[in-house]
């Protein structure tokens, strides 16, 4: 992370892939074992992975795809909302983003459209409260308080897909809570792969697996060739 480098790839996303990872680290003189933290999405495969694999990290679920999952909840709730309000129609992105985002226009109809449906209302309120969590809370204590709370109006929401994502919330919230001692993301990953679709994309694809990840290497590793 320190690096920014690539320093292996594999194929697959199952839990495989960590055991390779490891395995991969004890042939080049690395361990497994003094590897601390890990920031990765709620994957169960990955979970069970480093569960078994890297036995001395503690994993910080990327506060990204947590609130992900909770705009999918969000976009859940639209969906049937608007099977009844027809005026909901085209309005996804609205409740997807945040206000600070939105166009002038997006603003009207949002403030429009709250009046419309007070449940879609309430759960977008939700959402902006959670993010609030992330964005001013630094101590894992008050985000602990703060979170508990959160949950505790969910599971009285009467909104099922919120209900379902406070459920989800609890079974990883070891996780989710120590974003507030590493202060972790998964935002190098992701700028990583953004550059590795780059190269697949330059090359229009590849037909073998293992050409593929040798460009990755050459291009992400920050390798030192030998000068012929």
């Amino acid at each position: 992370m320190a690096a920014r480098d690539v320093i292996f790839a594999t194929p697959g996303k199952d839990a495989e892939t960590i055991a390779r990872f490891s395995e991969e680290l004890q042939e080049h003189g690395g361990d497994s074992d003094e590897i601390t933290e890990v920031s990765m999405d709620m994957s169960p495969a990955f979970i069970s992975g480093v569960g078994k694999n890297l036995p001395n990290a503690s994993i910080t679920f990327d506060k990204f795809h947590v609130v992900k999952q909770l705009n999918e909840a969000i976009d859940e709730i639209r969906r049937n909302e608007q099977k009844i309000n027809p005026c909901l129609k085209g309005s996804r992105y609205i409740w997807l983003k945040n206000p600070a985002n939105l166009t002038a226009r997006q603003q009207s109809n949002l403030k429009t459209l709250s009046k419309e449906n007070l449940r879609l209302s309430r759960a977008y309120q939700m959402k902006l409260t959670f993010q609030d969590i992330y964005r001013y809370i630094s101590d894992k204590r008050t985000a602990d308080f703060a979170i508990q709370k959160w949950l505790s109006w969910a599971v009285r929401s009467r909104l099922e897909p919120i209900k379902k994502f406070a459920k989800m919330l609890k079974a990883h919230y070891k996780g989710v809570l120590r974003y507030f001692d590493s202060r972790l993301t998964a935002g190098l990953s992701e700028s990583i792969n953004s550059r590795i679709q780059e190269v697949k994309r330059r090359a229009k694809g590849f037909r073998n697996i293992d050409n593929f990840i040798s460009m990755v290497y050459l291009e992400c590793s920050n390798l030192e060739l030998p000068a012929f």
